[in-house]
């Protein structure tokens, strides 16, 4: 029995280890490719692969059950190339689903009909796991399918295995929900009820609805980024929370830009930086703010929690009896206000942020349309007006 190793790549190795013949003369081997630099880390790597196989450790990476090899999708891949964020969303799905139905399954058993066996079961009843009724949204599932995409897509590059069993299956349609918003009677009514609230959460919930700012980025402005005389406030950065807070730019390069503030928002945000900074004052060598100064934060500097402004949003409505809507639909309230002024959908575009005019559209195109059959009876008063003059000549 002996081992080798053959160079592949600049910094790739292939080690072999011949454990002589089987019964019809043919030669046993067990082979596995390491990325080394040098020809001396190449045979350490061997010595390792060796002692692996004759402890009986070792595992032909084909035959790996999904479960370990998701271990080593994490270490290897997602923790250096994903947002942090994004890995922990991607680790609840994989905890709660992915693992629980394919875990036990080895790569190579894989087929296109496992995965859409799969994405199938996650569309009946009785598949979320918050309690809540009905079945899981079509983002969701569509989520799911992108996660094994991308961990199929790994052990294809690495050579696992040689083609992904979900390259063939469709990615799931996403079903574009019709957002739940507050009309003009609602949101005044909401600005009523914010005089009693706190200075701080006066001014962050008008922002949203004046702005369309998202939760992050509302969280990551700080008041370099807020031009009191220009009356406008630049998007530059957002925070997020997995494991600790991660500020970072904005996702797209839409997402960063400059919007116009109403001018009673300009006026009220005025005594609140006031306040704000006798508070940075007072608090004094308990400032934990750093070299960042948000606009929200805690009294000692640091930011708000992404979910404490849930926590917070959620019972401020129950208080106040207000209709119960998402704290981000406070962006897509503050778009459909502007639809309904008759606002182009490319300047509502470019205040929120998005990628292109089709994403608005695709989210607002039902309150457009409404807005559409609005501007077309403007014609029937028009042309109503116009046959009436014609009747009156012709008497």
């Amino acid at each position: 029995m002996a081992g080798s190793i053959e160079k592949r790549g600049k910094e790739s190795w292939r080690l072999t280890y011949s454990m002589g013949f089987d019964q019809n003369g043919k030669r046993i081997k067990r082979t596995k490719t390491v990325k080394c630099k040098t020809k001396s880390e190449a045979k350490k790597e061997l010595a390792k692969f060796i002692t692996e196989i004759e402890a009986g450790e070792y595992i032909a990476p084909e035959k790996m059950k999904l479960a370990l090899f998701i271990e080593e999708w994490k270490e290897k891949y997602a923790q250096n190339n994903l947002a942090p964020a994004t890995l922990l969303t991607y680790e609840t799905h994989l905890k709660n689903r992915i693992i629980p139905y394919f875990g036990h399954m080895s790569l190579d058993q894989f087929k296109p009909i496992h995965i859409i066996n799969f994405l199938k079961l996650l569309e009946e009843e009785g598949q979320r796991k918050d309690k809540k009724e009905g079945s899981l949204s079509s983002a969701t599932i569509e989520y799911n399918h992108r996660i094994l995409r991308n961990i199929f897509n790994r052990a294809v590059e690495w050579q696992l295995i040689k083609k992904s069993p979900v390259e063939a299956v469709k990615k799931p349609k996403r079903v574009q929900k019709e957002t739940s918003v507050y009309n003009q009677k609602e949101a005044n009514l909401l600005f009523d009820c914010l005089i009693k609230e706190k200075l701080m959460w006066q001014i962050m919930i008008t922002i949203a609805i004046t702005t369309g700012l998202r939760r992050g980025e509302l969280l990551g402005l700080e008041w370099k980024h807020i031009d009191l005389e220009k009356g406008t406030i630049q998007v530059r950065q957002t925070i997020s929370y997995a494991k600790g807070y991660i500020i970072k730019e904005p996702k797209t390069k839409g997402s960063v830009r400059t919007i116009a503030m109403p001018l009673f928002l300009v006026q009220q945000i005025k005594p609140y930086k006031h306040l704000v900074n006798q508070e940075r004052i007072k608090a004094g060598e308990l400032w934990e703010g750093g070299e960042y100064f948000f606009v929200f934060s805690c009294w000692h500097g640091k930011p708000l929690h992404p979910s404490g402004v849930t926590t917070w949003w959620r019972r401020f409505l129950t208080k106040n009896k207000l209709r119960y809507i998402r704290f981000h639909d406070l962006r897509h309230t503050s778009a459909t206000l502007l639809i309904n002024q008759g606002v182009h959908p490319k300047t509502i575009s470019s205040r929120l942020g998005h990628a292109n005019i089709r994403t608005t559209m695709d989210i607002y195109g039902h309150a457009l349309q409404e807005a559409d059959q609005g501007a077309a009876s403007h014609f029937d008063i028009l042309f109503n007006n116009i046959e009436n003059e014609k009747r009156e000549v012709k008497a």
